[in-house]
């Protein structure tokens, strides 16, 4: 069975290294990916990613500029866990403020739970930034952090869509 996994690819480009996430997805669209993949810029439309997600992804793979107090450029994997991304859904009866270029993970999850959706696993590909002060373009250090981070994004879209052979959980 193919698994299906969407690589998002989210961040602000008028806002320096917030464009991490834009330029893997860049970077990745140039790249072999396994039948089932599909990687996407998706900039500040979250409304736009919630409703590509109702498509029906098996896993979803976020790549963002993640503040995590490290060097800059510094790169992480981060699986959120079934409670976190639970309390990401709305709360009977809550109505989430939705702004069409909101791209908070939060938000996104909220609604597509509000859309009728779900996605069984998000895992989401982080960098350290160095500001993210307006202008466009990465600092130095994001910058070089490009490569690995494409590599770290094809190393988790493989553990993803061929969990026997490497190990990993489905």
């Amino acid at each position: 069975m193919t698994r299906r996994v969407l690589v998002a690819g989210i961040g602000n480009i008028f806002l320096s290294d917030d464009a991490f996430g834009v330029e893997v997805a860049h970077w990745l669209s140039g790249r072999a990916l396994p039948d089932g993949v599909r990687v996407e810029d998706y900039g500040i439309r979250g409304i736009h990613l919630a409703y590509d997600l109702l498509e029906g992804y098996d896993a979803m793979v976020l790549v963002d500029a993640v503040p995590m107090g490290e060097p800059p450029g510094t790169l992480a994997v981060i699986e959120p866990d079934s409670a976190t991304l639970s309390s990401a859904s709305p709360k009977e009866g809550a109505v989430p403020v939705v702004d069409a270029h909101t791209m908070s993970p939060d938000i996104v999850l909220a609604a597509l739970t509000r859309l009728g959706g779900s996605i069984d696993r998000i895992i989401i590909v982080g960098c350290q930034p160095g500001g993210l002060d307006e202008g466009i373009g990465l600092s130095p250090a994001v910058e070089s952090a490009i490569p690995a981070a494409v590599d770290l994004c094809l190393d988790v879209v493989a553990d993803i869509t061929q969990p026997a052979e490497r190990g990993m959980r489905p």
